[in-house]
């Protein structure tokens, strides 16, 4: 049980709070919600702090609940409530600064995201076992994958579950959107293998996306995780509460400065746990002054651990091949599924699995182009293996400014070389017979800028960094490393190099990006760290 702090004398404006916690979670995420209610019944009396709006499940926009994301993102009233409007990143070096979705409020980005539940290939936590990272091997990760899930198709295979928090189903065929089966005929004519479920070990081609909803609507883990817990009297959920940065008593970290209605506290706990994601952990721990010196110095901030907090971040870089469709292949509602199709393949170029092609049932970014009559979908390619690597810097002390985001895709040229022929190999898919009959116009036409740089190297290098987009699927801006890795921020168990009572369990820690959507293993992590933190 934590020990209880006394009331302090308050700096003006400021008042702090008795009482004291066993575990205080910074974010509800997917990582954080499935901690806190983990570690909450387990009996640890639990603090889980929300920086957005907390909210029973009952009381979700039914926007939010679409099998399409995009309904929801489409509307600024709704949108606004459960995403950062005000964060930004530059996706390339030649790209300008532009939005960058990440969720707020109970259920984090699991609310907001494409409700896609897949696991990377086991090569990805090999790698991570083989940098150090021990305890996260496939043997020591794939108990955690089986308790989450409640898999209705495939959940009675020893590698899968039933009866666990997060729903998992696939699209009947008979209900694919017309890009979806274009996509996997091309793919199976094209010589790709059929891997009817995707997160079996090894599994590799044209596969259903999997995905976490329950009779066509989505469950987050605020629905999966935090709504069962809420009868818990070990568990409390604040929402509304900004984390400005880490208490500490020597070398310790002992609570965090909250602020909630403009008034600031300190709640306090045996142990911290930064769930807050991929943005907004590291930069709590550069405001509590943990991060590179030299920046730390440069903002007025004591340094605590020089650690390289920020550096390090990837995501997936994806290139589109915009697909004029005819009306019947077109979508019916706004509310059809957006893709219910993806393809991991290996471009013989780098990895094993470092390209994943997926079917865009609809492509908004392309419906207003009159060549495409309203009607518009797409492949998209994206890089699933990356070396390239952004980073993340504070520009204020305010708690409530968002940092400087820069994620510098496509600076390795051997990210480069992949994406390259990963988009050279979705245009061929596209211009199979298998897609052709679904098209309503021009190929060239659709995708001009593109078509005029594939056959140069170099202009379709420009072309990438010019265009390509992100998948939202960041990590590592606190990189989980062996206490000899330069580059890690936290140790094999999720702690915070250099200091005590201070652990990051989010994707910040991934070691590199893995070769999927990252919501499941984020929600393993959660799952796995509620075992292993005392």
């Amino acid at each position: 049980m934590a020990a209880i702090r006394p009331r302090v004398n308050a700096v003006e404006g400021e008042y702090v709070a008795d009482g004291g916690w066993d575990l205080i979670v910074v974010g509800a995420g997917s990582a954080g919600a499935a901690l806190a209610a983990r570690s909450a019944r387990q009996g640890k009396r639990v603090l889980l702090l929300e920086a957005g709006p907390d909210y029973r499940s009952a009381e979700m926009h039914e926007a939010w609940r679409s099998p399409n994301p995009v309904v929801a993102l489409l509307d600024p009233e709704v949108a606004m409530r459960l995403v950062w409007v005000d964060l930004q990143s530059s996706r390339t070096d030649k790209q300008d600064q532009g939005f960058y979705v990440r969720g707020k409020g109970v259920g984090g980005s699991s609310s907001v995201n494409g409700q896609i539940a897949i696991r990377p290939p086991v090569e990805d936590f090999a790698d991570w076992a083989a940098a150090g990272c021990t305890g996260w091997a496939p043997e020591d990760v794939l108990p955690y994958f089986v308790k989450l899930e409640d898999d209705e198709d495939f959940g009675d295979e020893p590698y899968h579950g039933r009866g666990g928090p997060t729903p998992i189903n696939r699209m009947p065929r008979e209900q694919w959107g017309g890009v979806d089966a274009a996509l996997a005929r091309a793919a199976l004519a094209a010589g790709h293998d059929w891997a009817p479920d995707v997160n079996a070990p090894h599994a590799s081609g044209v596969s259903p996306y999997p995905i976490n909803s329950r009779h066509g609507r989505r469950v987050s883990v605020n629905d999966g995780y935090l709504e069962p817990a809420r009868e818990l009297s070990t568990l409390a959920v604040r929402g509304d509460a900004l984390v400005d940065h880490v208490v500490f008593e020597g070398d310790r970290a002992v609570g965090v400065r909250v602020i909630e209605q403009g008034r600031a506290s300190t709640e306090y706990a045996d142990t911290v746990v930064l769930a807050a994601g991929v943005i907004h952990s590291p930069a709590i721990l550069l405001r509590s002054g943990i991060g590179p010196a030299g920046d730390l110095r440069a903002l007025g901030v004591d340094v605590r651990a020089d650690l390289p907090v920020g550096r390090g971040m990837q995501d997936h870089p994806a290139a589109l091949v915009t697909l004029p469709l005819i009306e019947s292949a077109s979508v019916r509602s706004p509310h059809d599924r957006h893709t219910n199709v993806c393809v991991r393949a290996s471009s013989g170029e780098g990895a094993p699995h470092d390209l994943m092609i997926v079917a865009n049932n609809q492509n908004v970014l392309a419906m207003a182009h009159a060549d495409t009559d309203g009607r518009a979908g797409a492949f998209l390619v994206w890089l699933n293996h990356n070396h390239s690597r952004g980073e993340l810097t504070l520009t204020s002390l305010d708690p409530l400014a968002q940092p400087l985001v820069r994620e510098r895709m496509l600076s390795d040229e051997r990210d480069l070389a992949v994406l390259r022929a990963g988009v050279r190999a979705t245009v061929e898919l596209a211009r199979r017979p298998e897609t052709t009959e679904i098209l309503s116009g021009s190929l060239e036409h659709s995708n001009a800028a593109l078509f005029a740089a594939l056959d140069s190297d170099a202009l379709l290098d420009d072309y990438l960094l010019e265009s390509v987009l992100d998948a939202q699927h960041g990590t590592s801006t606190c990189r989980m490393g062996a206490d000899t890795d330069p580059g890690a921020v936290v140790d094999p168990t999720c702690r915070v190099r250099g200091v005590d009572g201070l652990y990051v369990v989010d994707a910040s820690i991934f070691p590199s990006v893995p070769r999927a959507n990252t919501h499941l293993v984020s929600i393993m992590a959660g799952e796995l760290m509620a075992d292993r933190i005392g």
